[in-house]
């Protein structure tokens, strides 16, 4: 069922307009007296008919509020450090899919990709359009945020301050079994760039009480990482 984001709790009768009107509209073809469903992003979802489509605008009845069931118990922040071309799309898309909470793309030493704020700026808004369209698809009851680009010590302290942090390094690690459980309810993961992390930036996190671990014996290519690292801490705390 065709799913989209709105604020509020609409009552009794809702249009739809602009982009998501024309969508509906134009793009799906939908007609009055189909259904779709819309999410608040705050684990709300509505059940609503189409009763009139007029240009782009779409008039809706509200038949049902349900709880959002696409959304995990635990809290998971991904903090990934910038990759070169359009790999950051890739990240955000199957992210979401895997049910992160926040992406922060994030600049280290090794990071190749070195956009100005006007730039970085422009990319975030694509990011979180490819965020969004993602959080349709897989039927999510949030809408997960992709944060502006932050400097590596910025990253850190943010994490540390936040809570849990495990850093995942190629140099080794603790097991992921061993790092999360049913109980884990929030954490921010950290996922570097194609040449990782340098050996000064693992002694910062580390010195922010950040656990290293480990997704195994093989190195995964970084736009790989967080979606493997994500589904393996969903299926760790019963979320898959």
């Amino acid at each position: 069922m065709a799913r989209f984001f709105i604020t509020g709790c609409p009552q009794g009768q809702t249009v739809i307009g602009g982009e998501d009107g024309r969508h509906i509209a134009r793009s799906l073809r939908m007609r009055p007296g189909e259904k779709l469903t819309l999410c608040n992003g705050d684990g709300d979802d509505f059940l609503c008919e189409i009763t009139d489509i007029s240009g782009d605008n779409v008039t809706l009845d509200i038949l049902e509020r349900r709880d959002s069931v696409g959304e995990p118990s635990v809290q998971v922040t991904v903090y990934q450090g910038l990759p070169k071309s359009d790999k950051m799309d890739w990240i955000a898309q199957k992210s979401v899919e895997a049910g992160v909470t926040r992406l922060v793309p994030m600049m280290t030493a090794r990071c190749v990709s070195r956009p100005d704020s006007k730039s970085a700026g422009k990319k975030r808004d694509r990011w979180q359009k490819i965020a969004e369209e993602a959080a349709k698809q897989c039927g999510r009851g949030r809408l997960p945020e992709v944060a502006m680009l932050m400097d590596f010590s910025d990253a850190v302290k943010e994490a540390a301050e936040r809570g849990e942090i495990i850093f995942f390094y190629e140099g080794g690690g603790t097991s992921l079994r061993q790092l999360v459980s049913d109980d884990t309810k929030q954490v921010s993961i950290f996922i570097g760039p194609e040449g990782g992390f340098a050996e000064e930036e693992v002694a910062l996190a580390k010195s922010y009480g950040a656990k290293i671990g480990s997704l195994g014996t093989r190195i995964f290519r970084t736009e790989t990482a967080a979606t493997a690292a994500l589904a393996a801490i969903m299926a760790l705390t019963g979320n898959m």
